[in-house]
């Protein structure tokens, strides 16, 4: 226990009034009581009412009487009250702490402190509410009775439900890539409109698809209280790109799946997953079961891991992961590996995300900074250079993570355990990891995981909270479902990665005369090697050639706005799949980037723009995934934002009256400019504001896109020293983006 455990029955007790069960993101009042113990609460004694860090509850004002999120606090006796709210005043996770004072006068037994979240006695709308569904939110009330600030938790915590509101949109979601024959599932389910699986449709669906699927049935239903369907046994008997339509009862099409791409043989499926997330255990809110049993069944992942912070996670909690990823991990249905998140200060290499084969594996945590147990503190690896000598013979796998500490990967790597890096999770995108790999000269493959804190493991929605994305996903190329088919997928990077989307991907090297393609790194010692003309995402090769083919295959979940071609750092190619003569009266305007590299990289776009001599007909807003950061029209020429970036983008499309005419102004806090719409085209108009990739990009789009698929062969020269890193980063027109790993091909032949 991190507090003091004396005598917490007679600190007192806390009762909870409110409207159970209470809609996610939903405006209530909730009167939480507290009634003083035997001994009361000294003069200057205090309590505090935390919440987990992971809530994205609004914040409590103390100020406005009128507005949101108004909280009042009062003693029964008249006692004078000190009231501030601060989201680290308290260890974590309970961190977020809004701090009660008696600063003038006590309590007595019985005396009570009335705190009313969200009181609307004088016309505030109440307090929003948690948009994500926990079957036990807690206001966790601890007390200082004798004023020395060492609090006492009380041993009977309140809490209430909180649920998922009716279902807004819909998702279908299909696997990527099977033979013919091949079995698979259609997973279906409602989502509010914050992104919880809606446990209250009820309806019934039809089924429509672009191809013969037996098994599928013409019709389905749901039933109140079920939160998704999974039709199972279904297969495709000819190759082709299959879709499929889930329309209501009145015929409209509701959603349409990703596309899966059918093929009469294949060595390797796609499997998707999602390698990291967190737990009420560690810094997450639901249980490790909850998270597991989410991926499986609500977000239809074929894989995943937990990876709580490794200074929270105690050798009994360790014990019971490593219980649960045993029971529910099942080859050819659903894998779970255990694994932690070693979450070293960065200045001693930063985040890393640990994968073992196998349970029952020594945790090697960074500190034990939330474990009082230290029975175990020598087998501690207190920096990322101790933790790689640690797991050398272990049967794991190991890549870098930027969450709250960023992976310092220059400062610390080894090869032949860390196989990737992580481009993107809730906390955003960061492609500057992947730029810091190449730089060095490592062969990595790139991931994309959630990091979710809210229990939405594989369809991570960010909520109302500072994570400014939702989440990743990894697709991993693997010849089966087991442990050991997606183990050996990560060690040779045949993987690639998405901001959260599913869709086909397949990129591939063909060389002129044969090439030695080796099974790992021949840097990091002898491997096996063979002779071969083609090579896959991942795969390292030498060749003496001069060139080589390069073929890139996608069909995406949504129109593709560009495909950038990359070798290393280097740019080779931006296409589009349209010319200058198909823009439209369409424009984009993107902001990007984020501060620095640390915790503090959010970066503030709250602004607007004008347009002078023209107007705006509508607009749509892309990566808006906080419900609370709004684009609004306020005139005819006249647009206004609150938004936020930490290393992704966000922005909108605009259709405008004329195509041509007038100038558009805009205004943040980082980029003002001026800019003639006749002067906006295909290529980006980029204006930069320092940081890490921060800048605001204009740029112009057909009126409609239809374009879901491309393929094309490129003839690439590939440079004479080091590594040619060849990969390919997509952009969906609804603001996902993938990316492939990189095929690493050099020239000399290892020494």
């Amino acid at each position: 226990m991190p507090h003091s455990t004396y005598l917490p029955e007679r600190m007192g007790s806390a009762t909870l009034t409110a409207a159970a069960p209470v809609e996610a993101g939903s405006f209530q009042s909730v009167a939480l009581v507290y009634t003083a113990g035997y001994f009361g609460i000294d003069d200057t004694g205090s309590i505090k009412i935390v919440q987990r860090f992971a809530s994205d509850m609004g914040r409590p004002q103390l100020d406005d009487p009128k507005a949101a999120n108004y909280t009042t606090v009062e003693a029964s006796n008249g006692a004078v009250l000190d009231v501030r709210y601060d989201p680290k005043m308290n260890i974590r996770p309970w961190d977020k702490t809004l701090m009660i004072r008696v600063v003038r006068g006590f309590l007595n037994e019985g005396d009570t402190i009335t705190v009313r979240f969200g009181d609307r006695r004088q016309g505030s709308p109440g307090m929003r509410m948690q948009t994500f569904v926990e079957p036990t939110f807690e206001f966790r009330v601890l007390v200082d009775a004798f004023a020395t600030y060492n609090y006492v938790e009380l041993p009977e915590q309140p809490s209430f439900a909180i649920v998922a509101g009716p279902a807004v949109g819909w998702k279908a979601l299909l696997p990527t890539l099977r033979r013919t024959g091949e079995t698979f599932r259609l997973g279906f389910k409602g989502e509010d409109k914050w992104g919880n699986p809606s446990d209250q449709v009820e309806d019934r669906f039809a089924l429509s698809a672009n191809l013969p699927v037996e098994g599928l049935p013409t019709h389905f239903s749901m039933r109140r209280g079920q939160p998704a369907v999974s039709i199972e046994g279904l297969s495709v008997s000819e190759p082709g790109d299959l879709v499929i339509d889930v329309r209501d009862a009145d015929g409209r099409v509701l959603c349409r799946s990703n596309p899966l791409r059918i093929v009469a043989d294949a060595p390797l499926r796609s499997y998707w997953c999602d390698l990291h997330g967190q737990s009420e255990e560690t810094i997450g809110t639901n249980s490790a079961r909850e998270l597991i049993e989410f991926a499986r069944d609500r977000a239809f992942l074929d894989g995943m891991s937990h990876q709580g912070n490794d200074f929270q996670i105690t050798t009994p909690f360790w014990n019971e992961l490593n219980e649960l990823t045993r029971e529910y991990n099942q080859d050819g249905r659903f894998i779970v590996y255990p694994g932690y998140e070693w979450s070293g200060n960065t200045g001693l290499g930063g985040d890393r995300n640990v994968m073992f084969m196998t349970e029952g594996r020594q945790i090697h945590r960074s500190s034990h900074a939330l474990v009082d147990d230290t029975a175990d503190v020598a087998t501690d690896s207190n920096s990322a250079e101790q933790l790689f000598d640690a797991l050398k013979s272990e049967d794991c796998v190991v890549f870098a993570h930027i969450g709250g500490r960023y992976a310092d990967i220059k400062m610390a790597h080894d090869a032949r355990i860390e196989r990737a890096v992580e481009v993107h999770s809730d906390w955003g995108t960061f492609e500057w990891l992947v730029h810091d790999a190449l730089e060095q000269g490592y062969r990595v493959g790139i991931l994309a995981n959630s990091d979710g804190h809210k229990g939405r493991h594989g369809a991570s929605h960010p909520g109302a909270s500072l994570f400014g994305a939702y989440g990743g996903l990894s697709c991993l190329l693997a010849p089966e479902l087991s442990r050991a088919g997606l183990f050996d997928a990560l060690r040779r990077r045949h993987h690639y990665a998405t901001t959260g989307c599913r869709m086909v991907l397949d990129v591939n090297a063909a060389f002129d005369a044969d090439a030695r393609l080796y099974d790992d790194d021949p840097n990091v010692g002898p491997t096996r090697e063979r002779s071969g003309r083609r090579a896959m995402m991942g795969d390292i090769v030498q060749s003496d050639a001069d060139t080589v083919e390069l073929t890139i295959e996608a069909h995406a979940s949504a129109p593709i706005e560009r495909l950038e071609i990359r070798n290393g750092l280097d740019v080779l190619e931006t296409w589009r799949p349209f010319d200058d003569a198909a823009l439209g009266r369409r424009i984009r305007v993107i902001w990007e980037g984020s501060e620095y590299r640390g915790r503090g990289r959010q970066t503030v776009w709250d602004g607007g723009c004008t347009l002078e001599g023209n107007s705006v007909e509508r607009f749509a807003a892309i990566n808006m995934w906080n419900l609370d950061k709004k684009i609004v029209q306020t005139a005819p020429g006249r647009l206004s934002w609150t938004a936020l970036t930490t290393g992704g983008f966000g922005g909108f499309d605009a259709w405008l009256a004329d195509a041509r005419a007038g100038t558009l102004r805009i205004d943040t806090p980082l980029v003002k400019c001026d800019v003639p719409i006749a002067d906006i085209g295909r290529g980006d108009l980029v204006f930069n504001a320092g940081g890490i990739g921060r800048a605001i990009r204009l740029f112009r789009l057909p009126n409609d896109n239809p374009e879901r698929r491309l393929k094309l062969t490129r003839r690439i020269r590939l440079k004479r020293e080091g590594d040619n890193a060849l990969y390919v980063r997509l952009t969906q027109e609804d603001g996902h983006l993938i990316w492939s790993s990189p095929i690493y091909v050099f020239r000399d032949k290892p020494a």
